[in-house]
């Protein structure tokens, strides 16, 4: 059992996200580190990219900033390394495959090893793929998160045995957040992947308030919170920590 799996022991897990580097390398340190205050279980630190087409709107502004202000993925690993110094929640990383490729894969799981990064997940990163990039993030001691999403049960199957860490489950949440409709869909997928492994799984995407919070933790064993955070960044700026404090901590209050 690795510190990503143990994060979600004998509780309900809050996973915080944050852009590293918005709107400031600096400020992103301190935005992090509130997500640790307000009682996040594992730290989720987006690298920026040019190009993010999973994410939400307010996500993709955050890049631009992020981008704007000079961050570099080299940067990823001098950020990493100062919260390190602060903290020992488990850090995921979320980036695109194209930014790793081109740093390389062997040096990319390597300087994520020398600064603490427990995990990495790629949302683009097609399931048939993925072995080119774990030969070395295994040699590294990395965890690479498998993402699922409806589909036949023999594709969800072969993804949750090979998983480690945890695996993230993506929802199709509307502009009315979790309907019922979603939320079975939700159960649904869950369901099919307990079936093949004891990992714990968390949802991705749309989870905004509290109550969302709950009533996924009810299907699922973490809560990804992400555009919400941002979503304070932009509103509040370099007086944003204390808001993410208090948002983290009602996510934990609230999933129990």
């Amino acid at each position: 059992m690795n510190k990503l799996t143990e994060a979600f022991n004998n509780k309900k897990a809050v996973i915080g996200f944050m852009t590293a580097g918005d709107p400031t390398f600096e400020q992103s340190i301190t935005n992090i580190l509130a997500l640790v205050e307000g009682g996040a279980d594992i730290l989720e630190i987006g690298i920026p990219f040019s190009d993010p087409i999973a994410e939400a709107p307010v996500i993709q502004q955050a890049n631009i900033r992020s981008l704007g202000s000079g961050m570099t993925t080299d940067r990823i690993f001098e950020l990493v390394e100062k919260v390190r110094e602060k903290t020992d929640v488990p850090i995921c990383l979320i980036t695109y495959l194209n930014p790793v490729f081109k740093y390389g894969y062997d040096r990319f799981f390597a300087d994520c090893a020398r600064v603490g990064v427990d995990g990495i997940f790629v949302p683009d990163m097609p399931f048939e793929e993925r072995p080119e990039a774990a030969e070395f993030a295994r040699k590294h001691g990395v965890t690479i998160i498998p993402l699922v999403a409806p589909a036949e049960e023999a594709r969800i199957k072969a993804i949750a045995e090979s998983a480690e860490g945890y695996i993230y489950i993506a929802s199709a949440m509307s502009d009315e957040g979790l309907t019922e409709q979603s939320k079975a869909e939700l159960k649904a997928v869950a369901d099919v992947v307990k079936k093949y492994t004891d990992l714990p799984t968390a949802v991705w995407f749309g989870i905004h308030t509290a109550k969302e919070a709950k009533r996924v933790a009810e299907i699922a064993d973490g809560v990804i919170v992400e555009s919400s955070v941002v979503d304070l960044v932009t509103k509040h700026g370099a007086k944003a920590a204390p808001y993410i404090a208090e948002l983290i901590e009602s996510m934990k209050i609230a999933v129990g």
